[in-house]
């Protein structure tokens, strides 16, 4: 199995995980809400449609930040630093992998409460007053930008995958496969939220969130022990 292809398993794994842990206690509401409102009508295309724009974003923000990885490695190459970088990068993987499941205190960066911005949270109101079903895409792209530390987690995992790359358009399409693994990987959590009224049937979503964290902080030892190639 190919590097790509290990990487992409664990972000999908990392996605699921992340998804019945942490998804459901931040997006789960959200996800209620949208399904309540459709009321009697089918729940399946439009939560599709939402979750498809939710991937999207992840997927066009891991592009970005895969490409300024790879731009990064490039400078610290000039500057004969590289190994530096790339091992520096692996370790705050590490840190925000114990993070994501309170092992180290970083404040409410990684809390399952969530804040709208001004103008995700405009919005957001403008978009659930639409009744027609194509409004969910645009729905999903706007909450992919929502604050969540799980997916800061998994972007900066995604720019110093872009370091192992040789060019930034290389790093943005490694950068999009992962991120698009992740978000894939988060659906099933959020469709089971919106076929059940209450999250209390998931007693270990904890345990199952912290799973997700240990597969981030195993991809943050492998980034640091394939820097020793360099």
């Amino acid at each position: 199995m190919s590097s790509i292809e290990t990487l992409s398993f664990f972000y999908l794994s990392t996605g699921f995980a992340v998804g019945f842990g942490h998804c459901i206690g931040m997006c789960g509401p959200i996800v209620v809400s949208l399904s309540l409102s459709r009321k009697d009508k089918s729940l399946w295309i439009p939560h599709l449609l939402y979750n498809a724009g939710r991937v999207t974003t992840y997927a066009v923000l891991g592009a970005i930040m895969g490409a300024t990885g790879s731009f990064t490695a490039i400078t610290a190459n000039i500057a004969g630093i590289q190994k530096i970088v790339l091992i520096f990068a692996g370790i705050l993987i590490v840190i925000m992998g114990l993070a994501m499941s309170d092992w180290l205190p970083l404040g409410r960066l990684f809390g399952d409460g969530y804040r709208f911005g001004r103008l995700i949270s405009g919005g957001f109101q403008r978009l659930t007053r639409i009744e027609s079903t194509i409004a969910y895409l645009p729905l999903g792209l706007l909450l992919g930008l929502l604050p969540c530390g799980p997916v800061y987690t998994a972007l900066l995992a995604a720019t110093r995958a872009g370091m192992e790359t040789g060019s930034p358009t290389a790093g943005a399409l490694i950068g999009m496969t992962l991120m698009g693994a992740f978000g894939i990987g988060t659906i099933p959590a959020l469709l089971a939220v919106s076929r059940l009224a209450g999250i209390g049937w998931l007693k270990s979503r904890q345990l199952i969130y912290r799973i997700g964290a240990v597969l981030m902080i195993i991809v943050g030892l492998y980034f640091i022990v394939n820097a020793w190639r360099y």
